[in-house]
């Protein structure tokens, strides 16, 4: 039997095109954190360079960074905290790397709790994002 009641809609954060351009010119993405800081992309990516030299703290604060600016975001895009955050709308991929860093940042500083509501929240915005980040 379907569910007659309708979820709410899928949120799309908007295209921040200089910042994304920028990063993908191959910009360092401290820089362009300093220039565009609501972009939640270049805290991903700052986030997952730092994990991967060993540095889960500096990690877990630009991945909480992003995730904060990427919820801003969200909130303004008309998402009233739960429903989907398509992996395969391009902008929403800076918030989701966010929520994933922060997890797995979070579980390598002994933060269990929030590893794991992280992880949750992850999969129930976008079951895409969580098998591409988390299974990956």
């Amino acid at each position: 039997m379907d569910n007659l009641l309708a979820g709410p809609p899928p949120t799309h954060l908007p295209d921040l095109p200089e910042a994304r351009e920028a990063l993908e010119s191959g910009a360092k993405a401290s820089d362009v954190a300093a220039r565009f800081p609501a972009y939640p992309a270049a805290w991903a990516t700052l986030a997952e360079e730092y994990f991967a030299k060993g540095h889960a703290v500096t990690s877990y604060a630009f991945a909480r960074t992003g995730y904060h600016r990427g919820l801003d975001q969200l909130r303004r895009s008309g998402w009233k905290g739960h429903g989907p955050i398509p992996w395969e709308h391009e902008p929403n991929r800076g918030f989701l790397r966010c929520l994933y860093s922060l997890s797995r940042a979070a579980q390598s500083i002994g933060e269990k709790d929030e590893a794991e509501r992280c992880l949750q929240f992850l999969k129930d915005s976008s079951t895409e994002a969580y098998d591409a980040l988390a299974k990956g």
